[in-house]
């Protein structure tokens, strides 16, 4: 009797450090990572299409296509990484890029009445609206995972199984600036 005593109050004293809740939380952390790389994935699949578009009307505009070829590989290589510091940064750089090449578009009349442009560019808009979407969802996600590991009892528990705080998916500090497009 008294031996299944001891396990009840071990279960229960077991439940209550937190230990699956951290679980839980930390693999909502990973799948809201996980979608806001299958948004930026999705959008550096769209790019080159949107850039062969506008390639196919403004020829003389080389260096911006050249820079957003080179802004989505390092999107691509921050994906394969995994680092949310380094996908912020490369998203950051290719939005720069991208709204130089949406100004070739907007100065030539052609491209904008190309219904393949225009098709493209809607959906660069949906994806960029589903990346915000992405990242808010993965921030609220870390800050709860980060708020209840830092809660007693469960910061005992988070610190014996070793699980540290997530970090933010923050925009870079050029980001908050407004973009300036000159060529």
């Amino acid at each position: 009797m008294n031996r299944v005593f001891a396990v009840m109050v071990a279960a229960a004293l077991a439940s209550g450090c937190g230990y699956n809740r951290i679980q839980t939380l930390d693999e909502q952390v990973n799948g809201y990572q996980a979608q806001i790389e299958v948004q930026l994935q999705r959008r550096a699949d769209l790019v080159p299409n949107l850039v062969e578009t506008v390639k196919g009307f403004a020829r003389q505009e080389l260096a911006v296509f050249e820079e957003v070829t080179s802004a989505r590989a390092a999107l691509g290589g921050a994906i394969e990484g995994g680092s949310i510091a380094e996908m912020a940064a490369a998203n950051q750089t290719l939005s720069g890029a991208l709204g130089r090449l949406i100004a070739i578009a907007e100065d030539n009349p052609e491209i904008q009445s190309n219904e393949n442009f225009r098709m493209l560019q809607d959906q660069l808009e949906g994806t960029e609206n589903r990346i915000a979407t992405a990242r808010g969802d993965y921030n609220t996600a870390v800050r709860e995972y980060n708020a209840y590991i830092r809660r007693f009892p469960q910061v005992l528990t988070a610190k014996a199984i070793g699980a540290g705080a997530r970090e933010y998916f923050e925009a870079e500090e050029e980001a908050r600036e407004v973009p300036r497009v000159e060529f």
